[in-house]
């Protein structure tokens, strides 16, 4: 059997950015042969991903990018997740959801499988995903994308790197955009104005609001009027319009912007893992099965 010399594992694992005890593996498997090495990884990274392919994604980044066209602006904000916030800080990690940010700006991919099939690294983002899930082990899915063509200004505002926000608006000073930007991340705004909040969430605090009302006792026309009430106070915390602004209480923040001369186009909000149902570990019971196991073996 041929030895394996820590430089051939250094070799392999340049060509691979497999882990170091895999291409050790890999090797001893190969009996020194470099290129089967190279495949027997190939085929146990895709192992790999397959196997992961099933864990949930609850922890991740959201990464953004903007360039200048012309006089106006491309962008994009781009959800990627991961298993454990541990990956979720990993310089690979980090460095591929900037990659497939600055490609949705540049491709214009129609959706999440055109984007997946973009070439990149002379594989395609598809394949560098299975193989970044191969050399992190974990877990790794891009869940959700968002690309702007506007003829006006765009801003973004990263907190950390679970929530992202990316603003379209209209004005002179960049400050303003740059607040509004920041202003969504702590308020976390539905829609822009009162009329475009979606009519489920309307008609899901409508009906918490008759019931809370129910229990008042009062008669049918205030029990209507204050339900309204209620609805209407709803939908002025939601809009983004309509919120008070984080920076001066005194003010809306669509009175702030009016005072800019500044207008808000649109704007999206993107919060790590909202709406992905996390696993909750037993870790006792995990313990259990680990000691049951090791005793049947």
């Amino acid at each position: 059997m041929a030895a394996i010399t820590a430089s051939m594992v250094a070799e392999l694992r340049g060509k691979t950015d497999a882990p170091m005890m895999e291409c050790k593996k890999a090797l001893t498997e190969a009996d020194g042969d470099m290129d089967k090495a190279e495949e027997i990884l190939r085929v146990k990274l895709g192992n790999k991903a397959s196997k992961a392919a099933s864990r949930v994604t609850a922890e991740g980044i959201v990464a953004a990018c903007i360039e200048s066209q012309g006089a106006g602006s491309l962008g994009a904000l781009v959800e990627l997740n991961c298993e454990t916030d541990f990956v979720a800080k990993n310089d690979d990690f980090l460095a591929f959801g900037k990659t497939v940010a600055e490609l949705v700006v540049k491709q214009n991919p129609a959706d999440l499988a055109a984007l997946s099939a973009l070439p990149l690294q002379g594989s395609t983002v598809e394949q560098v995903r299975k193989d970044l899930i191969g050399k992190i082990g974990e877990n790794v899915a891009i869940r959700r994308f968002v690309r702007y063509e506007s003829p006006v200004k765009l801003t973004s505002y990263l907190h950390g790197t679970r929530i992202g926000v990316m603003v379209e608006y209209d004005g002179a000073d960049e400050q303003v955009g740059k607040d509004v930007a920041m202003h969504i991340a702590a308020m976390k705004p539905v829609s822009l104005s009162s009329e475009q909040v979606p009519a489920e969430l309307i008609a899901k605090e409508r009906s918490i609001a008759e019931q809370k009302a129910a229990e008042s006792g009062k008669p049918a026309e205030i029990v209507a009027k204050m339900v309204d009430g209620s609805v209407q106070k709803f939908l002025k915390e939601v809009s983004l319009l309509n919120q008070t602004f984080v920076k001066n209480d005194k003010q809306t923040v669509e009175q702030m912007l009016k005072a800019a001369n500044t207008a808000v186009k649109g704007f999206t909000l993107y919060v790590v893992g909202e709406g992905i149902e996390k696993k909750q570990d037993d870790f006792a019971a995990e313990v259990a099965a680990q000691v049951a196991a090791a005793k049947q073996a």
